[in-house]
């Protein structure tokens, strides 16, 4: 249970204006209006679907709908942003100008946990490498709170009872946060994402980065050199002569283990792909760096079988196997997934590709690709990419998606859903891309 009383009282007392009243803006203002904080809400829609809860939740308090008004900047001290709504925006720039605090919830967060914060961040696996962990010191017996970018948000798990918080955490909720100081703080991986939002690639590493500064303990991918602080890092690799730490070693099998010694044998795993090997040797260097012992670590390891839409087994009909990865929005998770599996392959991907470089996959295609169904807005950026590199069909949308890969393939087959692309050009999220995807392949289940 939220412990508003006591953890309000950290807060300096100031004007705070919440900007954008998604997810984690209902949060902020939740509980800055819980905490009896001056607080006014603005969002650009006329009613943002959670503002009927938030004014039973909170009665009634002072809401704008449309773009901010000036006189609201002025009032305010703290803007408090939306990860969606980017820093450089225009008006949030004026704001910055006149002298406003721009921060995001993380930042409040930090400001008020009392309790040591595992910190995750990278382009792909965060949510299973999160998940991972938050069971791992469950099973140690921590009283943890597990959140952040994925399911609860931070402000929503303070508790005055956890003694540990596991977050994971997106470049966009670093970039407005100054004060966390992570026990444990881990950059899986990097690879084009978001390049919308960012001037550059570049840019979006540096936001990533802004995780390590005041962490006691930094965990990167050695085989990943875009991840690394510098040479105190714990390192985790796939590649048993990288030297790092965490690793994976060949001895009758191929085992997940730490300086030699094995801990478990990747066939007891019950997630699929190499990729996965790397989010399980990630989880293991960031729990065993926060103190968890090595018996809840293997024991969640052995247990975990993946989160939805992430490498979701779906089911095998004819032979064929069918897996749900609608999380794999960009190139860096599309190609982790195709490389993982060990079928050849039937690709659905497309969407809005957020000018990522689609030419990155042409490879992978050509070896483990059969034929490649587009679908959505750059169905046509995708197709241009990829020409030559693999079979490739146009088709209209998931129904005839799924119905066409059910058609091509052949037993021992992988119909593979992994987008390399946001869903927002026809779905309102990923996860409702993933249970079209999965709807659509169980139809064929009772034929």
């Amino acid at each position: 249970m939220l412990a508003v009383k006591a953890q309000t009282k950290r807060l300096a007392d100031l004007n705070y204006l919440v900007v954008g009243l998604g997810t984690t803006g209902a949060s902020v203002a939740r509980f800055l209006l819980g905490g009896g904080y001056r607080c006014r809400v603005q969002d650009t829609r006329d009613v943002p679907p959670g503002l009927g809860q938030l004014r039973a939740d909170c009665g009634e308090f002072e809401f704008h709908a449309g773009p901010l008004p000036a006189d609201w900047i002025s009032w305010a001290e703290v803007l408090v942003i939306s990860p969606g709504l980017p820093v450089r925006d225009p008006v949030i720039q004026d704001a910055i100008a006149r002298g406003k605090a721009v921060v995001g919830d993380i930042e409040l967060f930090a400001q008020l946990a009392q309790a040591p914060v595992v910190a995750i961040t990278g382009s792909n696996g965060k949510s299973t490498v999160t998940s991972l962990v938050g069971d791992m010191f469950a099973r140690a017996g921590r009283a943890v709170a597990v959140g952040g970018n994925l399911g609860t948000p931070a402000l929503d798990l303070l508790d005055d009872e956890a003694d540990s918080y596991v977050l994971e955490l997106s470049s966009y909720q670093l970039e407005t946060t100054d004060s966390l100081q992570p026990q444990v703080a881990a950059i899986l991986n990097l690879s084009e994402d978001h390049l919308d939002r960012y001037p550059s690639y570049d840019d979006y590493v540096a936001a990533k980065h802004r995780i390590y500064p005041h962490a006691e303990i930094r965990v990167s991918n050695a085989d990943d050199a875009a991840t690394r602080c510098d040479v105190l890092d714990v390192r985790f690799s796939l590649d048993p002569a990288a030297g790092a730490e965490f690793h994976l070693l060949e001895d009758q099998g191929t085992w997940l283990a730490r300086a030699g010694e094995a801990w478990l044998d990747t066939r007891e795993l019950r997630l699929r792909g190499r990729h996965n090997w790397a989010n399980c040797l990630a989880a293991m260097a960031i729990a065993s760096s926060a103190g968890i012992a090595r018996e809840p670590i293997v024991a969640a390891l052995r247990a975990f079988d993946g989160i939805a839409h992430r490498s979701q087994y779906v089911a095998e009909i004819d032979g064929v196997e069918y897996i749900n990865d609608s999380k794999a929005t960009n190139v860096g998770a599309a190609l982790a997934s195709i490389e993982g599996s060990e079928r050849p392959l039937i690709l659905i991907a497309g969407g809005q590709s957020k000018g990522a470089d689609m030419a990155a996959m042409r490879d992978a295609l050509k070896r483990k690709v059969r034929c490649a169904l587009l679908l959505g807005e750059d169905a046509q950026i995708l197709q241009q990419a990829w020409q030559g590199a693999s079979d490739i069909e146009r088709v209209a949308d998931m129904a005839a998606a799924v119905a066409r890969a059910h058609e091509l393939a052949r037993p021992g087959d992988c119909v593979l859903l992994a987008p390399a692309c946001a869903s927002f050009d026809m779905y309102p999220k990923f996860e409702a891309r993933g249970d079209d995807f999965m709807a659509r392949v169980l139809e064929f289940v009772h034929d």
